[in-house]
């Protein structure tokens, strides 16, 4: 999983860089490795996971009519 950018004819290297950094930001390199960077146990996991379910259920998203 490598992001590639191709430096175009005449680009600054600021711009370029910038291109570099959009394209990790959309492949979710950068998320995926903060994720990883400390070892969680499953339970702990399973735990956040059950929390944000709790907090989504409690604030439900509005529909097309407003309700």
């Amino acid at each position: 999983m490598s992001v590639r950018i191709q430096l175009r004819q005449g680009e600054p290297i600021q711009v370029a860089v910038r291109r570099f950094k959009k394209a990790i930001e959309r492949s979710g390199i950068l998320r995926e490795a903060r994720r990883k960077e400390h070892f969680q146990k499953p339970s702990l996991l399973r735990r956040l996971a059950k929390a944000r379910k709790r907090k989504a259920a409690q604030h439900p998203k509005e529909g097309k009519d407003g309700v």
